[in-house]
């Protein structure tokens, strides 16, 4: 095993968050400002109703891509433990199965979106004008959703390795590539909706020869063809990981389809449009947050495999207060400088005047996702699937999808925008129950 990985067990912890976080929360900022960025000029420079078609096709594509960050995600905590054990032959592996199933599922789900573009287009709420810009956008992104999904695999399994800077490169080629492509082709060429798909797709496949050169010539994990046998058992296990980060964007996804026809059908286009700015904001604002989550997992899971768990109570503790420290400052934010946000997007004097207030409702309960987003990234990266997938559902799944079909029929378009901090405060409490047991009972044994 190489020094590089043995840092994540004896290392300070702090240094070693920092390590992890900063390069990840980078990575995470370039790839929503490469998103708010995408929008913005689609909103500005082709209309509003452009952003709302781009509201219904990136669920779809995400949840496709979600493949590679699923099977990246669960690989990698199987690689991270085994490699905590020493057992550098089970990491290879598992390595060598992400990458297979990556792009035996992801194609999988290529053909389908491509058969089946506008029964699929519709089922996520493309209504009425929408529809003819989203189908422009989704075709040519559907056949760069491979690339994307290994990307997302690769950049999972880089962190494992203890090498973040270089994932945060990949997310930095990524952004910076779909901003100058935009540019081109949507404001040079004048390709519209289209020409924004092209850009996107194009820096999905940068990124994608990136980590493929990463893996190469820096990656510590050197595959062999003996490494690409498939084992049932240790696809089992992978895969009863990935599927906790698999469900949560399949909910996701069924969130965006019950958001986009429940605002469709309370304010019509415009309102679909709102929460494209709205779910941008909550990719963006949220970067630190996430970026401390995706560090902590690395750190946690090794720790956990070589049985240190006193280390494992340390990181969970040090990630929730760091966390739960840029999720205040990112409430503030919002709840500040809300309409001047909302401006940069769009001219629409409708979504200006709409879009504030849901954005301060959406964010009121941020201050404390934190123990949410650490408590579940816990479970999965001590490889407990069943409490890792209950957790990571909790909010979506279990409250935030039942709120948004219930409230909007007694308080109209506002109990959408209410269920968001609701579904937050339960999903916190439940998570938090959670984790003081684990804390008090398996993570005291040394």
């Amino acid at each position: 095993m190489s020094i590089t990985s043995t840092d994540l067990a004896n290392k300070d912890i702090k240094q070693l968050l920092f390590r992890q976080s900063v390069p990840a929360s980078i990575g995470i900022l370039f790839m929503t400002v490469n998103v708010l960025i995408d929008t913005i000029f689609v909103g500005r420079w082709i209309g509003a109703l452009a952003i709302a078609a781009l509201s219904v096709v990136m669920p779809i594509t995400f949840f496709i891509s979600s493949m590679g960050m699923a099977i990246g995600i669960g690989g990698s905590s199987v690689l991270s433990r085994a490699l905590g054990k020493g057992n550098r032959e089970k990491a290879l592996n598992t390595f060598a199965h992400q990458i297979m199933m990556t792009f035996g599922i992801a194609s999988l789900f290529v053909i389908i979106g491509f058969f089946f573009s506008e029964e699929v287009l519709f089922a996520f709420g493309a209504n009425g004008d929408i529809m003819a810009p989203a189908k422009e956008f989704f075709l040519p992104i559907l056949f760069a959703v491979p690339f994307q999904a290994f990307c997302m695999t690769g950049n999972n399994v880089i962190r494992a390795e203890d090498k973040s800077r270089h994932a945060m490169v990949a997310m930095i080629i990524s952004a910076v590539s779909n901003i100058i492509l935009d540019i081109v082709f949507i404001k040079v060429l004048n390709l519209g909706v289209f020409g924004a798909a092209l850009a996107t797709s194009f820096s999905f496949f940068l990124c994608f020869l990136y980590i493929l050169w990463f893996f190469i010539y820096k990656s510590e994990l050197k595959l062999e063809l003996k490494h690409f046998v498939f084992h049932k058992k240790l696809a089992r296990e992978i895969l009863s990981l990935s599927f906790v980060t698999f469900a949560r964007q399949g909910v996701i996804s069924i969130l965006a389809i019950i958001l986009n026809h429940t605002l469709y059908a309370e304010g019509g286009e415009h309102a679909v449009a709102v929460y494209g700015i709205i779910s941008r904001m909550l990719m963006f604002a949220l970067f630190p947050v996430l970026g401390i989550t995706q560090g902590f997992m690395p750190i946690a899971g090794y720790n956990y495999g070589a049985e240190n768990y006193s280390r494992v109570r340390e990181t969970i503790f040090t990630s929730i207060k760091y966390a739960a420290l840029f999720a205040v400052i990112v409430f503030i934010v919002v709840l500040t400088f809300a309409k001047p946000i909302v401006s940069v997007f769009t001219t629409d004097a409708v979504v200006i005047a709409d879009t504030p207030g849901a954005l301060r409702w959406v964010f009121a309960a941020s201050p404390i996702i934190a123990v949410q987003l650490i408590g579940a990234a816990y479970f999965q990266a001590a490889g407990k699937a069943t409490k890792a997938l209950l957790l990571t559902l909790s909010k979506q799944g279990f409250f935030l999808i039942p709120l948004v079909l219930i409230l909007p029929q007694f308080f109209g378009i506002f109990g959408v925008w209410v269920s968001f901090p609701i579904a937050d405060v339960l999903s916190t409490i439940v998570t938090g129950l959670f984790l003081r047991q684990e804390m008090t009972h398996h993570l005291k044994k040394e």
